[in-house]
């Protein structure tokens, strides 16, 4: 019943299976799936269905600091919280790169409903640093 309900679908990005066919993808390997199509997806991407997606990418421009983490975070939980049912989110945390500028990590926490397992995911996003002498938002 469960596996049922965690599901089965195409692999993204789209490959070959082994016999020829379309590759797929199941149980906790299609939900990190789908929760990294969430993530990836800008509002306004899909012309059948503009509302689906993230606001994350609102942010490549913003500062990385302490006030873009927790937005992102809420965004994050919001779109999820709304385009995949079959987790339910316990946390979302933003960690900084500290070697490499610009670049964050989205550490979702999150309980499959069905199975009641408890997983984790981290999707990395990368922002535009800005540049020494310039200002806060990058103009110069």
């Amino acid at each position: 019943m469960s596996e049922r309900f965690i599901g089965r679908g195409w692999a993204f990005p789209l490959g070959v299976g082994p016999t020829g066919g379309i590759a797929m993808v199941e149980r906790d390997r299609e939900i990190e799936e789908a929760i990294r199509l969430v993530l990836g997806t800008a509002p306004g991407e899909r012309p059948m269905r503009p509302e689906f997606g993230c606001g994350i990418h609102d942010f490549v421009f913003a500062p990385a600091n302490g006030a873009t983490a927790g937005r992102l975070a809420h965004e994050v939980r919001i779109a999820l919280e709304r385009w995949e049912p079959r987790i339910e989110v316990t946390d979302v945390t933003i960690a900084f790169d500290t070697a490499e500028e610009g670049t964050l990590y989205i550490d979702v926490r999150y309980t499959v409903r069905s199975t009641n397992d408890r997983r984790n995911l981290v999707f990395p996003f990368y922002s535009i640093p800005t540049a020494a002498g310039r200002g806060e938002e990058g103009a110069g």
